[in-house]
């Protein structure tokens, strides 16, 4: 749903209950300028970017497993690969 900012000003409670089922985009000067949501949608939409990258969450793993990585590398590193599939683990961080 579209209105202009008039409308949505006269109407604000009707839009804040038409937001419930799908966002209300209000128009400033025939362009769109704003957009009420439910209080759901900006949870889910904040909970979204506020997830991590996936840089932060492989530094994160490699922290977390320091030991473990280095252990495999060891290994890998005495005794080579035991199949000709697999790839060692390798910091890409």
């Amino acid at each position: 749903m579209q209105v202009t900012a008039t409308e949505a000003k006269n109407r604000f409670g009707h839009l804040c209950a038409q937001a419930k089922t799908a966002p209300v985009i209000v128009e400033k000067d025939g362009r769109p300028d704003s957009v009420i949501l439910s209080w759901s949608s900006y949870q889910a939409l904040t909970a979204a970017s506020e997830q991590p990258s996936l840089a932060r969450r492989r530094k994160a793993f490699n922290e977390a497993h320091q030991e473990w990585l280095a252990e495999q590398n060891r290994d890998f590193e005495e005794n080579g690969l035991w199949s000709d599939g697999l790839v060692a683990w390798r910091d890409r961080s």
